[in-house]
């Protein structure tokens, strides 16, 4: 049996990517500071796959904790998700974005290297291509630059481990470019669980749907797209957690470092999710058009034929799925993993 340590395990991806791994017959060590998700996460994990992950509570800086958890347990992969998330936050507090996430990630990989472990799947984002107008977005399109701190923070970590498996061969590492991860795992256990006002639409509109906010704001309605409102690649978090497992395959019998978009290759618009949703829930939900956002997008989807190719991972679940996974979690777990209401 081969032991994956999971920073950031108890996240909304690294959760539904613990589950696959544990179905699979991976051993699990996470390692979670809790900033941004609940221990609760683990139960709802034991309760959909009947093992109770191994959790030590703590940051990926630390690298004494680190040291022992690579001295405790013989890690074969790590699957490194820890990092700070919010492109708005990251505008007004750089150095967390840059300590967490560049920093963090230097500490990881050098008590990797002094443990002899050299197999790593990186948490990236579409948000490194920055305000490219090349759609669909490709692994190689044309210099990637990031228009915030969190697409620059993790366009750094990228470039540093090209970089270091250039230096060493033992590396064998997957940087993963997610799109827009939504949906939530079908036991409706585990899902997003955004602290405090959600900063995606999925989880915005469905606590509208639910009665926690008035309205869904719409930030553009006059974009060149079919309904002048903004389209995303949004891809189902157990696809992207799918793709976690392929990737671990792949480096198993490949060194050097590799990058793949994950994405389902197509997009919608934002009242085509609004109208999925209102068709599942079967609820009216009110909307109303702000002015568009600075730096937002008309369009942006990829190409994640690579993924297919090298992989052989594919995005199978449609916007049916994604909806209807988003409400069954939100009507279960109405205000997410807390039970209580948070502002």
């Amino acid at each position: 049996m081969k032991t994956v340590l999971v920073t950031g395990g108890a996240g909304y991806i690294g959760s539904h990517t613990l589950v696959e791994c544990l179905q699979v017959g991976y051993q699990v060590v996470v390692l979670d500071d809790l900033s941004n998700s609940s221990s609760e996460v683990l139960v709802r994990i034991k309760d959909i796959t009947g093992v109770s992950p191994i959790f030590f509570e703590g940051s990926v800086c630390d690298a004494e904790l680190l040291t022992k958890l690579f001295s405790n347990y013989s890690i074969d992969f790590v699957i490194h998700f820890a990092g700070a998330k919010a492109v708005g936050e990251s505008v007004e507090q750089p150095l967390k974005y840059y300590t967490n996430n560049v920093l963090g990630s230097i500490v990881l990989c050098q008590i990797m290297a002094s443990m002899n472990v050299y197999k790593l799947v990186f948490s990236s984002s579409a948000t490194v291509y920055g305000d490219s107008r090349e759609m669909p977005l490709r692994e190689d399109s044309r210099s990637a630059l990031p228009i915030n701190p969190y697409g620059r923070s993790k366009l750094m970590v990228e470039q540093m481990l090209f970089d270091l498996a250039h230096s060493d061969a033992q590396w064998s590492i997957a940087i993963l470019r997610y799109f827009n991860p939504v949906g939530a795992h079908a036991s409706g256990l585990i899902g997003e669980h955004p602290k405090g006002t959600p900063n995606n639409l999925f989880p915005y509109i469905s606590q509208v749907a639910v009665g926690l906010r008035p309205s869904v704001f719409i930030f553009g309605n006059d974009y060149p797209t079919p309904d002048g409102t903004g389209i995303r690649d949004y891809i189902h978090v157990v696809d992207l957690a799918k793709g976690h497992l392929a990737a671990l395959s792949y480096l198993d019998t490949h060194s050097g470092c590799f990058l793949w978009n994950l994405g389902t290759g197509s997009g919608y618009s934002v009242l085509e999710v609004i109208n999925a949703f209102s068709t599942v829930s079967q609820v009216d939900i009110p909307f109303q058009y702000l002015t568009r956002r600075p730096g937002d997008l008309a369009e942006c989807w990829s190409d994640p034929s690579k993924a297919k190719r090298d992989l052989g991972w594919v995005a199978s679940l449609d916007l049916n799925a994604m909806v209807a996974d988003s409400w069954r979690w939100q009507t279960l777990n109405l205000y997410g993993y807390g039970g209580e209401e948070e502002n």
